[in-house]
């Protein structure tokens, strides 16, 4: 228990020297800023073609609360993605798998639901021209892809394949690979940002009628209550183990602020456990709570 203290002490002085923290013994010396085209241009993009569709948008419809409250979640997720990816954080966690942790729950748990949140698909088409757009249209409206799309989209699978991505990239092999090439990096950030897209999506996305709304949502609800028990007892793991699981880290040695390597595992196991745990949990009662607002409201309608 005294450990266990010692490294919930050590996570608020490690999240806030982030930007700053020193790498003792390796060659990287201070982190710094990322800026690798690979990440950069995409960020770029994204952001030039929302913003572009979303003016289109708003000069035909007005800027009214809806659409100001759209622009302000996909800017708010956007700067999230970037500072997950670009800023010092990004770096520093090739020092600290406690820093690693957080920049993976920047992206699943902070920019992923405020980007779907902020609806922005049909935004980002509005970036086109109108035969583009068309184009576009046509091809996603083939049966097939519509089909692929629900099946992604819908509740079970949506979590099923986020599990699959969180404890596959997890496995030592992998996460150690990760750490060696930066295109097997690249490759796991994708993954984890996109399941968590679909996942988010699936679990905060309009479906159907007001029955199949509600049953989604129950579904939904379901789904994030095992996704708090899955991705928590990964964490757990990781925060009570006494050794190390990946090579990369502890050839390291010591991480910043004095962790061994294995001290910096339990820390990063907390922050998957904890916060991770509660952000789904608490999603999942939110939906119980419209469920029951909504059962309320028939029920008031049958009288």
């Amino acid at each position: 228990m005294r450990a266990l203290s010692r490294r919930l002490a050590f996570l608020s002085a490690l999240l806030a020297a982030a930007p700053a923290a020193a790498h003792p013994g390796h060659h990287h010396g201070a982190p710094g800023w990322t800026w690798d085209p690979a990440i950069l241009v995409p960020l770029a993009l994204a952001l030039a073609l929302f913003l572009i569709g979303w003016r289109r948008i708003a000069a035909r419809s007005g800027r009214g609360a809806a659409w100001r409250r759209r622009l302000g979640l996909f800017v708010a997720g956007w700067l999230m993605l970037a500072g997950a990816l670009v800023s010092p954080l990004h770096e520093a966690g090739e020092r600290s798998f406690a820093l690693h942790m957080t920049e993976h729950e920047l992206l699943m748990l902070v920019a992923a639901p405020l980007l779907v949140l902020a609806e922005p698909l049909a935004v980002l088409l509005w970036a086109f021209p109108a035969g583009a757009r068309r184009g576009i249209g046509r091809l996603v409206a083939r049966p097939w892809l519509a089909a692929m799309w629900r099946w992604l989209t819908a509740p079970v699978p949506a979590t099923a394949l986020q599990a699959a991505a969180l404890w596959g990239w997890h496995a030592p092999a992998l996460f150690d690979r990760a750490l060696r090439s930066p295109g097997w990096h690249a490759a796991q950030h994708a993954s984890f940002l996109a399941t968590a897209l679909l996942f988010w999506t699936a679990m905060l996305g309009r479906r159907g009628g007001r029955a199949a709304h509600a049953a989604g949502q129950a579904v939904a609800a379901l789904c994030l209550f095992a996704t708090s028990v899955v991705s928590g007892g990964l964490g757990a793991l990781m925060a009570v183990s006494d050794s190390p699981w990946y090579a990369g880290y502890a050839a390291l040695g010591l991480a910043p602020f004095g962790l061994t390597p294995a001290e910096d595992q339990q820390l990063a196991g907390l922050i998957m456990w904890v916060p991770g745990g509660l952000v789904h949990a608490l999603a999942a009662l939110v939906l119980v709570r419209q469920l029951l607002i909504q059962g309320e409201a028939r029920h008031a309608d049958a009288l």
